[in-house]
């Protein structure tokens, strides 16, 4: 049983015992009912407290029972929460450390509610494309206010249990308890044993002065930022039926919600990045209780854009950084850059004076290898360029402590070559921040043949620590995200021989969801690093072919926005991409000595080409082993490249669509005269799942 029942004297506890987060699994909601019926069968019972063992109050459903017939089976949560509020002793809500989804549902359902200072509360289901399923938008409202209740359901965000407590008016909370909160929440049961009537938050009323206009402006504003999904505006809904609905046709019309939403596409792919993300963290040959090294400095290599971004994610998280360069005049633009970004958020009350003083205290900057030796991580941030490398990787060798991590931020190049250039290798690893890096969520761990389990197991914990997204990738050209982008690149460079312009392909990508097209990207990173990888490529895979464009726009100076021209035109200090009269007239004479006659190309057919090229790549890199699942390329996709949330991720999205529909638009492409119809022959992956029906996840 995942609930334990014991006697405190006149008292009965129930405690929730379902690690790590108490979810309310079957075994869990059966021992709650089945306490609650043991103390209300017991004369000399006269309160019960709920609370959670360990480190939660409890997280809500248990993930393990998602979609399963478990899930719903009898008591679910809604009867657990009816036998709550329907029993006849008073029943005390003891709330400590997390109390989120159906956790914050079970502890409304309650009629007295106790909590511990710095308990993290939210109704978290919008961000599984959900609305709360056991009465969370008929309860909540009524305890501290409908304004409150509609921002914190409709963000999912947690709020801190003192935050609530001073909400004026509150209800949420009978008691916010400093020190022991057993001995507290037993006390307090004590003091309303006899109270009758028993509170019940269902008898409370939700009202809201402007009624229907306030909740028409709600939904317009929810509207305009949730765009493609469905959840928030439901949320609206349920929150408004609270004020206009008998409470139990309020909870009818939000579980009406639930069911409707289950069935979404945009739920399915939400859970499926859920699981995903969790899932990424799993490495099959690495337990989860592998040694790990401490890591108390970090050292950066590099004040560029990289390094200097790479850096703040580490003083954000308390960690001190030592940053190193080779001048003194980049070192100080790099701090620059780091206090500017610190400045504007400072200036936007997203961080406060005093927390920046504190993050830029802990860096310290240097010229001299000799000031990092101690460090117990060095991230190298430096060109992207192998000889290069070579003479960073062989100083750090030569320099850094024993066990001392040695990170490179490679992007493309080989890093078991990187390792081999120090006689450390099980110490080397691939540390892939993505630009802006300490705004991007995902990090790329690229494992080496020799990296070590306990270096692979920090890594992986670190990453949590800096608030990364991880996911593991073995070694080839690329690693998983721009492996897969490579080739998305080259169809769009295909795309504009054969009729389109940039901002065609650009808008129909971004119509589809991705935050943005690849000439709109590629303007932004700077089109200059694509040159560069790509006449590598012209040296190294001569039978590769890419449109010329691309380099001619760079033979032009077009570098992107940092030049002020890319694919695109921009006006000094702004960012609108604004079409460029000279990229088409050279996308023209260029389409002419190819002797290629434009033709009308659909929005339809240059999503297909997009996106399947991501998913035929993707089919390879999970065929070699360079990604552990298909899952983990999505989150790459979801978390690095701007992939539309709600479609899930490309492989996710390949699998929606039917991997069969897939094949045969790829027989299509592989037609075109002016395509690569050898890459779009399907990776045998592909093929076999789509000859035998099945999918990637």
């Amino acid at each position: 049983m995942s609930a334990s029942y014991e006697l405190h004297g006149d008292i009965a506890v129930i405690t929730l015992n379902n690690p790590p987060v108490n979810g309310l699994g079957y075994d869990t909601r059966k021992g709650i009912t089945d306490g609650l019926q043991q103390a209300q069968d017991d004369p000399a019972v006269r309160a019960v407290v709920i609370t959670g063992a360990g480190k939660a109050f409890s997280g809500g459903a248990d993930i393990r029972e998602f979609g399963s017939p478990k899930a719903v089976q009898e008591p679910n949560l809604l009867s657990v929460i009816k036998m709550v509020e329907n029993c006849d002793k008073p029943v005390v809500a003891a709330i400590h450390s997390v109390c989120m989804g159906g956790g914050l549902e079970l502890a409304l359902g309650c009629h007295y509610r106790v909590v511990a200072p710095g308990t993290q509360v939210a109704l978290p289901e919008v961000k599984i494309g959900l609305v709360p399923g056991a009465g969370g938008t008929q309860r909540l409202p009524r305890v501290i206010g409908v304004e409150n209740a509609l921002n914190m359901i409709v963000s999912g965000d947690a709020v801190k249990s003192e935050v609530l407590a001073g909400i004026p008016g509150q209800k949420l909370f009978d008691r916010v308890i400093e020190g022991d909160l057993m001995a507290g929440a037993l006390a307090f049961a004590r003091e309303v044993a006899d109270r009758r009537p028993l509170p019940r938050v269902r008898d409370l009323k939700a009202e809201h002065p402007q009624g229907a206009g306030y909740f028409q402006f709600a939904r317009n504003t929810v509207k305009a930022t949730a765009r493609n999904f469905p959840a928030p505006v439901k949320c609206v809904d349920c929150v408004e039926a609270a004020t206009t609905k008998r409470f139990d046709e309020g909870l009818a019309f939000e579980r009406e919600q639930f069911l409707n939403l289950m069935l979404t596409p945009e739920c399915a792919a939400l859970r499926h990045a859920f699981f995903a993300e969790r899932a990424a963290s799993k490495i099959p040959d690495v337990p989860e209780d592998t040694p790990t090294r401490e890591i108390r400095k970090v050292a950066v290599i590099g004040a560029g854009t990289m390094g200097s971004g790479i850096s703040m994610n580490f003083l954000n998280a308390g960690i001190p950084v030592v940053i190193l360069e080779m001048k003194q005049e980049a070192l100080d633009r790099g701090v620059g850059v780091m206090r500017q970004n610190y400045e504007s958020q400072v200036k936007k009350g997203k961080l406060t004076q005093d927390k920046y003083e504190q993050r830029m205290a802990l860096l310290t900057t240097t010229l001299n290898y000799d000031d990092i030796r101690d460090a117990d991580l060095v991230i190298e941030a430096v060109f992207e360029d192998i000889g290069v490398k070579e003479q960073v990787f062989r100083k750090l060798d030569e320099v850094m402590k024993p066990g001392a991590i040695l990170a490179s931020n490679t992007s493309t190049l080989d890093l078991n070559k990187i390792a081999s250039f120090t006689r450390r290798p099980a110490d080397v690893i691939g540390m892939h921040f993505f630009s802006p890096a300490n705004v991007m969520k995902l990090l790329e761990v690229v494992r080496g043949e020799k990296t070590g389990k306990d270096v692979l197991a920090t890594v992986m914990k670190l990453a949590k620590v800096i608030k990364k997204t991880a996911v593991v990738s073995g070694v080839c050209d690329g690693f998983i995200g721009n492996r897969m982008i490579e080739q998305y690149s080259r169809q769009a460079g295909f795309l504009l021989e054969e009729g389109c312009t940039p901002e065609q392909v650009d808008k129909a990508i971004e119509r589809f969801g991705f935050a943005m097209g690849p000439f709109r990207m590629g303007d932004l990173a700077g089109n200059d690093i694509g040159w560069y990888i790509r006449k590598r490529r012209y040296v190294e895979k001569p039978h590769m072919r890419y449109s010329k464009t691309a380099d001619l726009l760079c033979e032009m100076g077009r570098f992107g926005q940092k030049t002020g021209a890319g694919w695109y035109d921009y006006k000094p200090g702004k960012r609108d991409a604004i079409p460029s009269p000279v990229v088409l007239e050279m996308i023209e004479k260029h389409r002419a000595e190819l002797g290629i006659t434009p033709r009308k190309i659909s929005d339809e057919e240059i999503v297909e080409r997009l996106v399947y090229a991501l998913v035929n790549e993707g089919a390879r890199i999970l065929e070699e082993g360079i990604a552990l699942r298909a899952s983990d390329i999505d989150m790459v996709y979801l978390t690095g490249y701007g992939f539309p949330l709600f479609r899930g991720g490309p492989m996710r999205y390949a699998d929606t669509v039917g991997l069969f529909n897939v094949v045969q638009s790829m027989k299509r492409f592989a037609k075109n005269p002016h395509d690569d119809a050898q890459f779009w022959q399907p990776a045998p992956l592909l093929a076999r799942l789509a000859a035998e029906g099945k999918t990637f996840n």
